[in-house]
């Protein structure tokens, strides 16, 4: 029989019964686990239909619990992480005085930008009787619901104006107001930023900077590219960080192939709200690399993973760079969005090279989607999950950087990040 391991306290409950014999998992029913935390219910939330798992690394004590998340499932927030910034939509969708409907973690927002040329992002329901605002009328100062012609200021949601009211009526209108977001463009997306529940991003000095897409010289191209997945964010995520799927999810002869499968190891390291795979040369069985030979430069790729959703890929070759963030974003709580982008300076030259990366890119995106797409399939009979070893460290990293951030937020203590230093991890793909 292997020994029994002691589960963190900030974790697990002492009291979970963690036999194992020929088994190196444990499967936890919902209703067994909300018992078992019943002490701590902000760290997993109320019972739902949902089953856990624990995992045992034999390398790396103690077992942790995973959520088997399932489209439907719900946690307190749902799974989707707020006090961030989150891409709401393209910021060439917004043309003149035009108004766009987006959704983010659930909140249906409108969007939109004044004469000033500033966005503005409003929850897409009138305070009055629930109107979609994103179907009344804007005319660069104010926005009007079409139902009873209250208007709004868009940067703020204040009310500025009720037409039914009289002298007599004592509503105050200025006490009235549309939920209202920070919003910001960059990089060709609009930004909405979305708070805790219960707090407004001016009480903290106002939201931490939008992201930005890393660029290293210029004249440079630009693209970007967008799909969505029928999965809750979590499985978007941990497919994104997923180092094994790539010989089976994305095989191409300008890729790799099963057949190309080794060994690898590399060596991650803590950065805030993530982590990072030190520098290092490139998998010599993708034919994109090959190609930056032509340079007679050294090659280098670092790649970041960064709450709530963002992975960042940069490859260096001497002068030359190639720079790309990708977003998971959280629609509802069974739909997420790609957002892919990406910068370069390499092979500029190459006639038509933005379309034809494009081509490429998209190609690479569309087997992801198609992936998700099944695995959606089966996830609808709500079925434990597994995460084993190395080639899963980085998914169990996700999780506990989620709970780390989320007890942060709950203790107003600085969080404590679940990686304490530099970890080689090795896994075949």
């Amino acid at each position: 029989m292997l020994p029994r391991p002691q589960p963190p306290k900030s974790a697990i409950s002492s009291q979970v019964p963690t036999s194992f014999e020929a088994s190196r998992l444990v499967q936890v029913s919902a209703k067994q686990m909300h018992t078992l935390i019943r002490n701590d219910p902000g760290f997993l939330g109320p019972p739902r239909t949902r089953s856990y798992i624990l995992v045992w690394d034999m390398r790396d004590l103690p077992a942790t619990a995973v959520p088997a998340l399932s489209e439907g499932a719900a946690a307190d927030d749902e799974g989707m992480l707020r006090g961030f910034w989150y891409p709401a939509l393209r910021s060439d969708r917004i043309r003149g005085r035009g108004l766009q409907s987006a959704m983010l973690l659930g909140i249906p927002l409108v969007i939109g930008r004044d004469d000033r040329g500033a966005s503005f992002a409003l929850r897409d329901s009138c305070p009055h009787r629930g109107m979609p605002l994103s179907c009344g009328l804007f005319d660069g100062e104010s926005l009007e619901c079409c139902y009873h012609g209250w208007r709004f200021e868009p940067k703020t949601g204040r009310c500025i104006e009720i037409p039914s009211r009289t002298d007599r009526d004592k509503i105050k209108v200025e006490r009235i107001f549309a939920e209202s977001f920070p919003c910001q463009e960059q990089d060709g997306y609009c930004w909405a930023y979305i708070p805790e529940t219960g707090r407004h991003p001016q009480e903290q000095d106002g939201p931490p900077p939008v992201p930005r897409l890393p660029v290293f010289s210029s004249p440079y191209r630009i693209t970007r590219l967008a799909a969505e997945l029928p999965c809750h964010v979590d499985h978007g995520i941990i497919g994104l960080m997923d180092p094994a799927h790539g010989p089976f999810v994305h095989q191409a002869w300008w890729w790799r192939s099963r057949h190309s499968i080794h060994e690898k190891e590399k060596v991650f390291e803590p950065i805030p709200n993530g982590f990072r795979i030190q520098p290092h040369s490139p998998s010599a069985n993708s034919a994109f690399y090959k190609l930056l030979g032509v340079y007679g430069q050294p090659i280098t790729t670092t790649i970041e993973f960064v709450l709530p959703n963002m992975r960042f890929e940069e490859i260096r070759c001497g002068p030359y760079w190639f720079s790309s963030r990708t977003t998971v974003t959280p629609i509802t709580v069974d739909r997420c969005r790609i957002d892919f982008c990406a910068a370069w300076n390499v092979f500029r030259w190459v006639p038509f090279m933005v379309p034809l990366f494009r081509i490429f890119a998209r190609m690479f995106i569309e087997q992801d989607r198609r992936t998700m797409e099944r695995q959606s399939a089966g996830l609808k009979y709500n079925p434990s999950l597994m995460l084993i070893d190395d080639a899963d460290r980085p998914a169990k990293w996700y999780f506990e950087l989620k709970e780390a951030y989320r007890e942060a937020q709950r203790t107003g203590e600085p969080m404590q990040h679940p990686i304490s230093g530099p970890v080689t991890l090795r896994w075949r793909s």
